[in-house]
């Protein structure tokens, strides 16, 4: 078997903003196809994995959840160092959400201190579009895409993770995004036999909705 064949990219992804935008839910969504109502705040960080082919590349994307409380804010810079993608969430319907976008992303480029800070690739997603059939939106995807235009033309995606509208197509560009970014190793079968158990116990736990 050619030795190309039995590798696995890994590529570490940051997801960052608010408390409440959906940052859970959107990975609960994407990972487990399956949306839960109830709201219950992330403690400091946790991650999920989904393994998917990008042409002919076998990736394995760690998607990193944050805590979007002040208090949890600075995680550390051990925690954002080695993302290949950062992806930054707000909600569609809370001003503010959409205002500490750049705080979020200032905070990621400080802590992770890239090589070429203004060259790191960011995705975008605005979350949420399907409450009230969309009357309750206060920032509209004008606004967000010339936010995205002022910061290198970084990748927009409006979604909803309760409907699960936009979610894969969202990471899959986060993917491709990183992939094109990765910093990352190649990882062969034997080096994830042995932490399959340890993956795939963080993948049956579950995510509440953030």
């Amino acid at each position: 078997m050619d030795m190309s064949a039995r590798k696995r990219t890994l590529l570490k992804v940051i997801v960052l903003g608010d408390s409440g935008v959906g940052k859970t839910s959107l990975m609960n969504q994407y990972v487990y196809k399956k949306f839960i109502q109830q709201y219950k705040a992330t403690i400091g960080a946790d991650f999920v994995t989904k393994e998917l082919q990008i042409d002919d590349k076998q990736v394995t994307l760690q998607i990193w959840d944050t805590a979007g409380q002040e208090r949890f804010q600075s995680l550390g810079a051990a925690f954002y160092r080695g993302a290949e993608c950062c992806v930054l969430v707000y909600d569609v319907n809370v001003l503010k959400s959409f205002e500490t976008l750049n705080t979020w992303r200032e905070e990621f480029l400080k802590q992770a201190d890239p090589a070429e800070p203004e060259a790191f690739p960011f995705v975008l997603l605005g979350n949420k579009i399907d409450k009230d059939g969309g009357n309750s939106r206060v920032v509209s995807e004008k606004q967000a895409k010339e936010w995205c235009a002022a910061r290198g033309n970084m990748a927009y995606f409006e979604t909803s993770a309760k409907e699960g509208y936009n979610v894969d197509e969202a990471f899959l560009c986060v993917a491709r995004t990183a992939l094109a970014n990765e910093q990352g190793c190649d990882l062969d079968n034997t080096y994830f036999q042995g932490i399959s158990e340890s993956l795939s116990g963080i993948e049956q736990k579950g995510f509440c909705a953030c």
